[in-house]
């Protein structure tokens, strides 16, 4: 591992914004946003108040009705509180994928749980479901799959796992708003489900998450949420002014929700055009033999579309000519091994799949300000070589 650290190649600096540059990513704000903030500003509530409710209604309403929304302050902030909710204590072992973001992870450094990584798959880059089979065992206390780029994990079978050993899935959904399975809308299949509302994701509330628990969960998570107090029952004055609960302070602002609020409104036709751009980012690549295109082909699942994710030969080098023809790339996630921070939780795990494609992936522009004529453009540049 550490000589993979030091070894490491910097990443790429941005791209200068100016006319003609091809972005990797762009926020999207609602339509509405500045007035639903402005009158945010203007009323009672600038911290917890009803527009956090909104949001989570409308949210539970639209992607997962049998489940209940907690809005948080950070996706990273919905992981920890369902790691907590899981009862993960110190020693417990959790299953993730080696390939996610560092957020993914780190709360269970601050709950002193043993990390368990797993490979990855080659041709969708979430985690590999035989490596899952290897590591579980009766120190296993979740299981936590992370949607790569919005295309869902093999949710059957982590499931048939998890019913096995009796432990529960939290999934890390950061990319997969708007994904479905088999039908099903990620976000009601498991017992946890995490989205983001970071500034590049589908939608974004500034900063923010929301967790879907099912209804049992609701009122502790609501507790740990906010430092323990049973927030609804202090405004109504009959709180037992005692806290039995290590809380946070992790809940959303009405500022943040009003934003979210607004992107909830644009959502779907954004979705869609991010599809629409997938599919003619596929279109043009299929048949080029020095690409791979990361995460086609599922017919059982629907694709988020947050990222388009390529594997290629010399990907410095393609990433250097779209540099230098204004259209900006980059890795976007890293294998978490690769970090000192997790040494003590790999040392001598091998990931020979990570290790195949660790110089090869490339992630391209995908958001709602790119054109099709701006897709055409990139490809045009990948298909005349590097």
């Amino acid at each position: 591992m550490e000589n993979k650290i030091k070894n490491r190649v910097a990443d790429m600096p941005l791209i200068r914004e100016k006319e003609g540059n091809i972005h990797i990513c762009y926020p999207f704000i609602g339509e509405k946003a500045i007035e639903y903030v402005t009158d945010t500003l203007k009323s009672k509530w600038i911290g917890q108040g009803p527009k956090v409710e909104q949001f989570e209604s409308k949210f539970q309403n639209r992607f997962a009705p049998s489940r209940k929304a907690i809005a948080v302050g950070s996706g990273t902030d919905a992981l920890h509180l369902a790691y907590m909710l899981a009862d993960i204590k110190p020693g417990d072992e959790v299953i993730c994928p080696v390939f996610t973001c560092t957020a993914t992870n780190i709360p269970f450094l601050y709950m002193r749980a043993k990390i368990r990584f797993t490979d990855i798959q080659l041709d969708t880059m979430n985690m590999d479901i035989n490596h899952v089979r290897e590591l579980v065992n009766e120190k296993t206390k979740a299981i936590v799959p992370v949607h790569y780029g919005g295309l869902p994990c093999d949710m059957d079978e982590l499931q048939n796992i998890a019913d096995e050993w009796g432990i529960p899935i939290i999934e890390d959904a950061a990319h997969a708003m708007g994904a479905t399975y088999k039908g099903k809308n990620i976000g009601e299949i498991s017992d946890y489900t995490m989205f983001s509302f970071q500034a590049i994701k589908h939608i974004t509330t500034g900063d923010g998450g929301m967790l879907l628990v099912k209804d049992a969960d609701e009122d502790v998570a609501k507790r740990i949420r906010w430092f323990g107090i049973d927030r609804k029952a202090k405004q109504s004055g009959i709180w037992e002014n005692d806290i039995r609960e290590i809380g946070y302070k992790y809940q959303m602002s009405d500022v943040a929700a009003a934003i979210g609020l607004a992107g909830l409104e644009g959502f779907n036709q954004v979705l869609n055009y991010r599809k629409h751009l997938f599919n003619l980012y596929c279109e043009e690549l299929a048949n080029f033999s020095d690409v791979e295109i990361i995460g086609m082909n599922r017919d059982d699942r629907e694709h988020a579309a947050w990222m388009f994710t390529v594997l290629v030969k010399d990907r410095y080098g393609l990433q250097n000519k779209l540099a230098e023809k204004g259209v900006e790339s980059n890795q976007m996630h890293f294998r978490n091994d690769m970090y000192s921070i997790f040494k003590e939780h790999c040392d001598g795990e091998i990931f020979p799949n990570m290790d195949i494609i660790e110089d090869k992936y490339l992630v391209l522009p995908l958001h709602h300000k790119l054109s099709e004529e701006d897709v055409l453009r990139i490809c045009y540049e990948i298909k005349s070589g590097w």
